[in-house]
Formats: structure tokens, sequence, C-alpha cells
């Protein structure tokens, strides 16, 4: 299996469980050619190269994508630059349906007969694979888009900002940690972009520029007379932005209560001062008594609790037992979608999937098979309603076209279903989340992502969090350690009984989010406001038996 986007490196931290290794075909480039596309009518001419030779072997439907991966990341630690690493990958892929059956091939010779050789073999893999297949793909159907383009709309594409700047900006933030008493912090900047151009024997020749970045850190402190310690990681979300993402505004901040908050706009320098305070309350905070509460959980942590037990288990590929030897299965099965009132959760539960929301990380204009981005709802007021498709599941639910979910992370991976952006809608009344805390009597608020467990059906679940605090008669009385609660995902949706409205809606994220054999990774945003789920159970993650 070949290795993947970014470079794994010591040191990382948090981000680096996260983040895979650069793909082995890329190449070290200078940031000169990173700001040099690729002439758009050259992709043309080599995608119909690829069409033709295809065409011309029996295939009855070919798409090609033409992709060019751009990743960047700047990696520190205390007082030193670990790493800097500026990668390409460039190259072609071909998928082809012939005698019913897919077939795929790729290459980075980019050369006609190269290119029609790549399309050729497709052709061969496919009638190949169609000795053993039960029956023929069935592809929803899709018109022809012409020649069209999309763009992440950026206000500063971050490979231009100079390295020695975000060098700069790291190191004061490891510079100010290591002031207000940090033992130990790395920081780490990584960009994404890329540059798809996609085209199908249906008529679509789609040419994409999509952008990502994430800025995060890791703070920790040691208390040398226990010989204990604490960490708090950054409350950034990685985003479907430039580097505007980095210039803080006060009007995209939320303040006012234990932790300062950030929607657009990220102030890394504000956010890693607090963050080496905040480790010194953790080192001190008293452990949390378990039973059952009150839970307001924080987008900043709230996302992944939606993406582990509402994103996977409605992907439909998951559902019908394809992921089952890699990353399991889904209790939401055909039947109870076919129920048409299966209580996922309560009335409060909206979770809507899109492919549109700006600055989130799935947000493009057509993903892999040139389906137009849109959006739709998976749960509707608590009921089970819809999921993830791709042209070839579509007929599975009686759809008549793709819901856009297919993607491949490179150009020599084949694209297959993955995640949109999939978001618990805010609420409609007025309601901010310091309203919230005041009518709780027995609680805790909940920050950041931290340690979890799922189990393969995405059924039963534990999550712990970056910060926690305790309430009590409507306020926050101090902050607690080791706190996780605990669940199974039809129980905790229906705890659900209050959203904030869409002044506090935020995106959160996960930058690599792994599926598939060979593994592939993809990015993806998960919204919501402020929520708040009553009568969890809340167990002591620091007791020992014995």
């Amino acid at each position: 299996m070949r290795r993947r986007d970014f470079l794994y490196m010591t040191g990382v931290g948090a981000a680096a469980g996260m983040l895979p290794a650069m793909p082995a075909f890329s190449r070290e480039i200078s940031i000169a050619e990173a700001l040099t596309p690729v002439d758009v009518k050259l992709k043309k001419r080599m995608a119909d190269v690829a069409l033709n030779a295809a065409k011309g072997k029996g295939a009855t439907y070919t798409d090609v994508r033409i992709g060019r991966y751009l990743r960047q990341v700047v990696a520190t630690r205390e007082n030193r630059v670990d790493n800097i690493a500026n990668g390409e990958s460039y190259g072609i892929g071909i998928r082809v349906i012939a005698a019913g059956s897919w077939g795929f091939a790729a290459t980075d010779k980019m050369d006609d007969v190269s290119i029609a050789r790549a399309a050729e073999m497709a052709v061969a893999i496919a009638k190949g694979n169609s000795k053993l297949m039960t029956e023929p793909v069935k592809l929803a159907p899709q018109k022809g888009y012409g020649e069209v383009s999309w763009k992440t709309p950026v206000e500063v594409n971050g490979f231009s900002v100079p390295i020695a700047e975000k060098v700069e900006l790291l190191l004061g933030v490891n510079a100010a940690a290591m002031q207000a008493g940090a033992k130990y912090v790395n920081s780490n900047m990584f960009l994404v972009n890329e540059q798809k151009y996609f085209a199908s024997s249906e008529g679509s020749y789609i040419d994409q520029d999509i952008h990502r970045i994430w800025p995060t850190f890791t703070v920790t402190k040691v208390d040398a007379a226990g010989g204990k310690f604490e960490t708090r990681n950054a409350l950034s979300a990685p985003m479907g932005m430039g580097y505007e993402y980095m210039r803080p505004k006060e009007d995209q901040k939320i303040k006012g209560g234990p932790v300062t908050l950030y929607k657009n706009n990220y102030d890394i320098l504000e956010d890693v001062k607090e963050a080496t305070a905040h480790v010194d309350e953790k080192l001190k905070a008293k452990p949390v008594q378990p039973g059952k509460y009150d839970l307001v959980l924080d987008p900043s942590h709230l996302f992944l609790t939606i993406h582990e037990s509402v994103g996977h288990p409605t992907e439909l590929d998951r559902v019908l037992g394809y992921e089952a030897n890699y990353a399991g299965t889904s209790f939401l099965t055909l039947d109870k979608w076919e129920s048409k009132k299966f209580n996922f959760g309560s009335k409060e539960v909206n979770i809507i999937a899109d492919r549109t929301t700006p600055g989130s990380l799935g947000a493009i204009g057509y993903d892999d098979e040139g389906v137009k981005a849109g959006k739709w709802d998976i749960i509707k007021d608590g009921i089970l309603v819809n999921y993830q498709t791709i042209r070839d599941q579509a007929h599975i639910l009686g759809l008549k076209e793709s819901q856009g979910c297919c993607y491949a992370d490179s150009w020599d991976s084949i694209q297959f279903q993955r995640m949109p952006n999939v978001s618990l809608a805010p609420g409609n009344a007025a309601l901010s989340a310091a309203d919230m805390v005041k009518n709780v009597e027995k609680g805790i608020y909940m920050f950041g992502r931290n340690s979890y467990s799922i189990d393969q059906q995405r059924y039963n679940f534990q999550f712990s969090a970056q910060l926690a605090y305790e309430i009590k008669e409507g306020k926050i009385v101090g902050m607690l350690k080791d706190a996780a609660y605990q669940a199974n995902t039809q129980e905790f949706w229906n705890s659900c009984v209050q959203r904030c409205d869409k002044n506090d809606y935020r995106l959160g994220g996960t930058f690599s989010d792994g599926k598939g054999q060979p593994s592939q990774v993809s990015a993806v945003s998960h919204g919501s406001p402020t929520t708040r789920f009553n009568g969890v159970s809340v167990i002591n993650t620091g007791r020992r038996l014995g």
C-alpha cells in the first residue's frame, strides 16, 4: 500500500495521529511552481485522449480525473522548526464501464501514449472484472455540464504566504506558551490545494480549485511534585478557506464564557495563551463524580460525536456491508429507513447533509462523478429519512439522481462514497449558550475533541473532551477532569432537548477521515450550535480498579 498525503512527524502531537503521509508519487516543489496552475486547455486535450481511447476499446462510460494535489506542512516544537515540506502529486485516473463492470487505471506519465495506454488498461480490467460480476453497474442519470469551473472563494491563497511568516507565527505561539510556564509545546500548519479536472463521456469538463487549511497546537504542563501532566489542544477548526482564516477578527469571536471560541477567523496567539492557563486549571481540577448529568456540548466538541454517530452510520456503503472488513457496518439498516418512522433522535434533531456551506471542508462545486453539489435531510424531526449515496447506489434507494458523495483522495485512487458535511441544524428560537447554561441544575459543559471509542455498528460509544466545566444551579462553578460520557447513538440523540440559535452555529471537522481498502482520506466539516442533552451517563476515566 502506498504512503499518502502528509509526512508523519515526530512531535506533531495530537495532529500527528490524524494525518497520513506524503504520496509516494509526490515531489518537492518551490512556491513559485505551486502557484503556477496547469493550463485548462491542456487538461481538456489530455482528457479527450483518454475518453477517445476508452471508447475505442469498448467502454460504454468513461470518466477522467486529472489531479494536481499540493500539500504544505510547517511543523515546530518549542524554539525550533521540526519540518517544512511542499509537495506536489500530479497524474491522471481513468474509470470506465465495459461489459457492465467497472475498471480503473492511472498514470503519472502525462503524454498521449501513456494516457491512452492507461485508458485501454482500464477497459481491459473492466472486461476481466465482468466475468465475476453478479449484476451490471447501474448508474443514476447525470447530464453533462459542458465546460464549467468552481473555486473555493479564498481571499488569500495560503501557498502565497511566505514560509518565513508562518514559521514566525508558529514560533511566536510556542514562545507565548513557554513564557506562561508550558513544559512542552508544538504547533503546526497544514495546507492543501486540490486542482481537479473532471471529464466524462456524458459531456462534462469540470475544472475545480479547492483549498483547505488547519492550524493547530498542543500545550503540555507538568506537575513536578506529583509527576502528572495535562495538555490542551488548539480549539481551531480545519476549514475550507485560504490564509484569511489566520487573520483574527473580533466579530468572529464568542467571548463571555469560560473559553474564547472562534467562527470564520482564528486567533492562534490568543488561543495558545488561554490554553496554557487552562492546563494549569486542569492540573488542579477535581475529578468528576460519576453519574447522570445534563450535558451542554460546544460545537468544538459535538462535531466529533456527529461525525462518528451520525455521519458514518448513514453512509450507504457502510449500511450495505461494503466497509465491514475495515471499519464496520451500521445499525441504521435499510429496513429502518423503509419504515419511514425509525426514531433516531428527539424532534430537536435535524441533521442535514451538504456540499455547499462556504468555508466548510466538504464544500465543492461538483463531486468526483461530475454531480453538482447539493443539500438534503438525513434526519428530519428525529426520523431517519435518507442516507449518503453515489451514482451506482442511487437506485437502491429509488433515487433518480446521485446525492454527489463521490470522492477520491488522489488521481491514482478510485473514487467511492465519502461523507459530505453532516451537520445539526441550529434552533429557531433565540438562545445563547450562556442562557442555556442558566437553566441547567446539574450538568457539565464540554469543549474540544479528545479520546473516544465507538463500536463496529456505530451504536455504543464513549467521548471525552479537552475541557469540562461543572454546572450547578445554572452557574459554571469550576473545571472537572477525567469526564467522559457513555451512551448508545439512539439513546443519546433522543436525549437532545435544546439547541442554540444560528448566531452560535460553528463548524468543526476532521482533516483526514480514513476509509476504504487501500485506505483513503477525506476532509469533512460538521456544523452545530451549542446543544443540550439531558440525563447522560458520565464516567470517571481516571479511576483505577483494585
